[in-house]
């Protein structure tokens, strides 16, 4: 494919993503983000296996970068899952608790 093909499909793709997420409702955010961060493991590895089988050096600098943006991209999201579950769980009570309270 030309390099006019590509770049369409991918403004084409950030396009129906925005719309996709955005209409998503506020009760289905925690498992839109797990099914998301699956996602980004498979992105993760394939990223891998074309810096592993790079030959060119624009192609291994390419993935390099599409590695690191990768990680950070799994590992934010699973710490935004990781927060938006503890809002979920409820307050735990802390074994320190000042005196006169909890009476």
């Amino acid at each position: 494919m030309d390099a006019i093909t590509l770049l369409t499909i991918f403004v084409l793709a950030v396009f129906v993503g925005f719309e996709v997420v955005s209409k998503v409702s506020s009760t289905l955010h925690t498992p839109l983000m797990s099914g998301a961060n699956a996602i980004h493991g498979i992105i993760l590895v394939g990223a891998i296996i074309v810096a592993g089988q790079a030959e060119d050096v624009l192609v291994l600098v390419i993935a390099l970068i599409a590695v690191l943006l990768a990680t950070v991209n799994l590992v934010g999201g699973f710490v935004v899952t990781d927060r938006m579950l503890d809002m979920f769980s409820g307050r735990k009570k802390s074994s320190a608790a000042p005196k006169g309270e909890g009476k």
